[in-house]
Parts: C-alpha cells; sequence; structure tokens
C-alpha cells in the first residue's frame, strides 16, 4: 500500500486511512489537486487572451494588472518585477515565471507531480495525454510567446485542458478517485467565478463612463467572455446586457456549467456519494452542511439584492467558505492542514 504520500506542497504524509475504505490518501489528494490545477490552467488562459483583447485601462491599454487582482498576486509579482505591471512581465509573470506557483508552467509541474502519484488509478490515456501536455508547457519559452503569439497559445491551452477533460470524462474509473477528482473540478470552478465577477465588476468602467454605455455593454461582454459564458448567455438575454443579468447568469444559472449555482450543486452532489457509496457520511455531514448554507444564501437572493448589498463583500463571504471548505477536506480525509485563506488556495501552501 505504500508508506506515504506526496501532496501537491511535496510533503510526505501516512499513506492511507481506514475510513476511506482502502483508497490511498495521497490517491484522493492528488485527484482533486489534478482536476483543480487543470481547471486554473483553462481559466487563466481565457483570462491572458480575453484582457489581451478585449479589456482596457482608462488610457485604452490592456487592463493586465486585473489578473493580478483576480488571483491575489500583487505582492508575489512586485517580488519579482517592477510596478507598474506590463504587458511582457505579466506573461512572463504567469507563463513561464519558475518562481510564481500560479505561472502556466508551475502549475504543469504540479499537475504532472499530482498525475505521477496517482499513477495506478488514471487510465493510460489521461496519462499519455497529460504526459505531452504538461512536457510541452514546461518547455514553453518566452520566443515560443513572440513566435506564436498569445491568442495561439491560449487557444492551445484551452484545447489541450478541454481535450484532458473528455479523456477523464471517458476513461476514469468511477470510485473514489473519480469523486475527488470532481470534488476538485468544482470547489476550483466556484472559486474562479466569484474571483472573476468580484474584480471585473470593481475595474471594468473606466472614470467619467455611465453604466449603460456602449464600452460598459464592451466591458460586461469580456467577462462573459472570460467565463466562456458569451454564446449561453446572448442565447438567454439577445438584447439587454446589465451589470444585475450579467452577474445573476454567472452566479444563479444552473444551466451554465461554470455558474456558482450549479458548482455548489456538484459539490453537494459529489459529497453525498461519497456519503452513501462509500460510508462516509460521518465525515462528509460537516462538509455538506457548509456547502447547504452556501447555496441557501444565493437562493434566498436575487442578483440586485447581492449587487445592492454589497457584491464585494459577499463575492469574499464565498471565497472564504470555500476555503474553509477545501482546509475541512484536506482533515477529514488527509492530515489536517491550516485553514486557508483565499488568496492561499490559489496556489501551493
Amino acid at each position: 500500500m505504500g508508506d506515504g504520500a506526496m501532496t501537491q506542497t511535496g510533503t510526505r504524509f501516512p499513506a492511507m486511512l481506514a475510513n476511506l475504505n482502502m483508497l490511498l490518501s495521497r490517491y484522493g489528494e492528488s485527484m482533486m489537486w489534478l482536476a483543480r490545477y487543470m481547471e486554473r490552467i483553462e481559466n487563466l488562459a481565457r483570462l491572458l487572451e480575453v484582457t489581451e483583447a478585449f479589456v482596457r485601462n482608462p488610457d485604452g491599454s490592456p487592463g493586465w494588472d486585473s489578473i493580478l487582482q483576480i488571483n491575489s498576486d500583487e505582492e508575489r509579482y512586485a517580488a519579482i518585477y517592477p510596478l507598474p505591471a506590463t504587458e511582457e512581465n505579466i506573461l512572463a509573470f504567469y507563463i513561464t515565471e519558475n518562481a510564481n506557483p500560479t505561472s502556466i508552467r508551475a502549475m504543469a509541474h504540479m499537475v504532472r507531480e499530482n498525475a505521477r502519484s496517482a499513477r495506478p488509478l488514471i487510465s493510460t490515456e489521461m496519462w499519455m495525454q497529460l504526459n505531452v501536455f504538461t512536457r510541452s508547457m514546461m518547455e514553453l519559452s518566452t520566443s515560443d510567446i513572440r513566435r506564436d503569439g498569445l491568442s495561439e497559445l491560449c487557444n492551445r491551452l484551452k484545447q489541450d485542458c478541454q481535450t484532458h477533460f473528455g479523456v477523464t470524462e471517458g476513461t476514469l474509473y468511477r470510485d473514489q478517485a473519480w469523486l475527488f477528482y470532481l470534488l476538485g473540478k468544482y470547489l476550483e470552478r466556484s472559486d474562479q467565478i466569484t474571483r472573476l465577477i468580484d474584480i471585473r465588476y470593481h475595474t471594468l468602467l473606466p472614470g467619467g463612463e455611465t453604466p449603460g454605455s456602449q464600452i460598459d455593454i464592451t466591458q460586461w461582454g469580456s467577462v462573459l467572455r472570460s467565463a466562456a459564458a458569451y454564446h449561453a448567455f446572448r442565447r438567454l438575454q439577445p438584447v439587454t446586457t446589465t451589470p444585475a443579468n450579467v452577474v445573476g447568469f454567472l452566479l444563479k444559472n444552473e444551466g451554465f456549467p461554470r455558474s456558482l449555482m450549479l458548482n455548489l450543486r456538484q459539490v453537494d452532489n459529489t459529497l453525498n456519494a461519497l456519503s452513501t457509496h462509500y460510508n462516509l457520511r460521518h465525515q462528509c455531514s460537516p462538509l455538506q452542511e457548509r456547502i447547504i448554507n452556501l447555496r441557501a444564501t444565493l437562493e434566498d437572493q436575487t442578483a440586485e439584492d447581492i449587487i445592492s448589498r454589497g457584491l464585494h463583500e459577499y463575492m469574499i463571504y464565498i471565497q472564504d467558505q470555500l476555503a474553509a471548505l477545501q482546509a475541512e477536506v484536506s482533515a477529514t480525509f488527509w492530515p489536517a492542514a491550516p485553514v486557508m485563506t483565499r488568496e492561499e488556495t490559489l496556489s501551493p501552501q
């Protein structure tokens, strides 16, 4: 069974908890973080692509500093590169910088290490695809970005991540490892959508512009594109674009795969499957209680209510609750970790 488990932090832990019904604890943790990092890579690719094309500062330049805010990376960036943030430095920081644990290269390395740790469980198809993908990302250089262009790189990243999700869906055996993979995927999506809404809502509209102006509508379109939600939103709202209906769609629409409401429900369903099929009711009940309370706060408010009462404060509340849930999952299914802040959940501890 092995004598230890390697997590995303490189720390060794006891290999198995008796109440996991013979699933190595390192496998559950590695599958969760494999999913979270792949979601994070795809999300970052979308942010980079949309920022270059659509997000503008008042002077008309791309709003690269907004990505730092979304990922809570201002201090880490300032320790490596001079301020203010420039396009060249932001791209280096988020794509090739080894010292940044939220860069594409660093996250690809962590994907590879978590896949290696869970190798006995993942399919040959998954392993081969992840091997090719992570190797190409870890070998990526700034000259490659300049030669091929940011848009081409981002499209490649998105396609490779989608290929991974498709291969995983089609080949990974439906046991506890699958459930921990899903848990990581849905937690990451929940966290990322709140960060996107929070920062974009407060930084998009330049001074002097009014809500409902053409630039306001265009920039809210960039929010939807960042979440891969533009087409789905337009199916429901072919004419009207307002902060309230964009926020409402991204938070509350249960038909959109990245909405907060849908992903909180999926987290609850995944915990319920662990509880009922693997005799883990005692372990899962406190986790489900936190998710049920979160879902209730979302269901009981309209988008207009959330905005008027304080969108920023509500998004921080959700992020803190998700960070606490991640820590509780760790404490329940593998050795306890300290409660993480919402900033700490974005990088390996």
